[in-house]
């Protein structure tokens, strides 16, 4: 997801998002400057209207599952459907990193999927930020930056003949903003860059995917970030 740190955070490695609370915070900090929330809920209202609702009797229990997050934000938001296993799971505290892959044989991990509990206790539900990225990281916008359409996009890959697809999302939306097709990349950890238009944005944050694949299934990695448009 992003490359670059926020004050007073830190960044792990890989091109991830800031995961460092605010000094004296009892949940991740979400917001501007901080982590963003891309799916399922679009501000900490909405999240608390769930648990509320969830308490009455029981709406939506996959909330609480961050494998099952991830497997619907890869699969339903994104429309990745042959990506539909977990293969690895890593939860600490009230940050889990989920890896989602497609089933076929030669199928490895396509990405690491960036969850945190979107608020307190044991009932908040969890929210994707981002993605840890390892042979395609996406690290141009910036993480939680401003943009406006085009947009250029980057980062690095290593492979053989990729095929760079990047797609802009808002979460009240079903179909993309925009779609760009196809950078042609490939190397040992090399540069890629590609520019998208998008248009129709009404949320605030915005989700920039960018997908390769085509040697064994439509899509065998990919990587986010979020970014603002206010």
């Amino acid at each position: 997801m992003s490359a670059s740190s926020a004050p007073s955070a830190t960044t792990p490695s890989g091109t991830q998002a800031p995961t460092t609370p605010a000094p004296g915070a009892t949940a991740p900090a979400i917001g501007p400057g901080r982590l963003q929330p891309l799916w399922p809920f679009a501000t900490l209202a909405q999240a608390q209207a769930w648990e509320r609702e969830y308490h009455s009797g029981g709406h939506q229990p996959w909330h609480l599952d961050p494998e099952q997050t991830a497997l619907s934000f890869t699969r339903g938001y994104l429309g990745f459907r042959e990506i539909d296993r977990v293969s690895s799971r890593n939860v600490r505290g009230a940050h889990a990193r989920i890896g989602v892959a497609g089933s076929g044989a030669e199928g490895g991990t396509a990405a690491i999927v960036h969850l945190v509990r979107f608020g307190t206790g044991p009932s908040a539900p969890w929210e994707v930020v981002g993605t840890d990225d390892t042979t395609l990281s996406l690290t141009t916008p910036g993480y939680g930056s401003l943009v406006r359409s085009p947009v250029v996009t980057g980062g690095r890959i290593t492979g053989v003949d990729e095929g760079i697809r990047v797609q802009v999302r808002q979460l009240s939306s079903a179909a993309p903003l925009g779609t760009s097709c196809c950078t042609s990349a490939g190397g040992n950890n090399q540069p890629w860059k590609q520019s998208v238009s998008f248009s129709g944005a009404r949320d605030r944050v915005l989700t920039v995917v960018a997908s390769t694949g085509g040697h064994v299934a439509e899509v065998e990695r990919f990587t986010i970030t979020a970014v603002r448009t206010g």
